[in-house]
């Protein structure tokens, strides 16, 4: 199958791409892990991206797009791939509709990850992040710590990382909303669209997930 993964940040997307990939036997393909590989490797396009980064600017959807489609051109993609970051805006998935088109292959389904925006607000901004080494994470609601602020496994002070604030949250949703939302209306008129309430234990949204990929 080939499919794509949406859903606002806090939503579980890295976690539930990890379990479906497992289960349909396909690779899990993130935007995160693209970027770091090319970079890693120092291939061209990561090259490219860095200079983009290291200035502080987006990389732009052309460097995105290419290394994109040399992930999904190699061999274990063949039977398949769940993409995880990609496409992130209109522009993108019409470049990933033409790949495709291309290789005379198609989508299977976007599936669709909701949850409330008072929710992401309450996952994201509750973590807090063990200060030292061993970066454990807990959550105010959650997984919460047995003393307020105390790593239970090191006795390390917990906080809160800046991007975890919730002034921080709410501009990473303006910011999803405006470039990657209209990408839901895109693949909803294309009849690919599949809505999976992301609320819940981990293994009942997988579960939600596949028995819809199902139908």
């Amino acid at each position: 199958m080939r499919i794509v993964l949406v859903g606002p940040p806090g939503a579980g997307k890295g976690t539930q791409a990890a379990f479906l990939a497992k289960n349909l036997s396909i690779p899990h393909i993130s935007t995160g892990d693209l970027f770091r590989a090319n970079i890693s490797q120092g291939t061209e396009l990561g090259k490219q991206a860095k200079a983009y980064m290291d200035a502080g600017n987006l990389v732009p959807d052309e460097v995105t797009i290419a290394m994109a489609k040399d992930r999904m051109e190699q061999e274990d993609a063949a039977g398949g791939f769940l993409l995880d970051g990609f496409p992130r805006n209109v522009s993108q998935a019409e470049a990933l509709d033409e790949m495709l088109k291309d290789a005379g292959m198609k989508l299977d389904a976007v599936l669709d990850l909701e949850v409330e925006e008072d929710e992401v607000v309450k996952r994201i901004a509750g973590r807090r992040v063990c200060r030292n080494d061993s970066g454990h994470v807990f959550h105010v609601t959650y997984a919460a710590p047995k003393a307020e602020g105390v790593c239970d496994t090191c006795g390390g002070e917990l906080y809160q990382r800046g991007d975890d604030s919730e002034a921080t949250v709410r501009n990473r949703l303006e910011v999803y909303h405006t470039q990657t939302e209209p990408i839901i209306a895109y693949y909803q008129g294309q009849g690919l669209l599949v809505t999976i309430p992301a609320l819940g234990e981990v293994a009942d949204v997988t579960r939600r997930a596949m028995e819809a990929l199902k139908k």
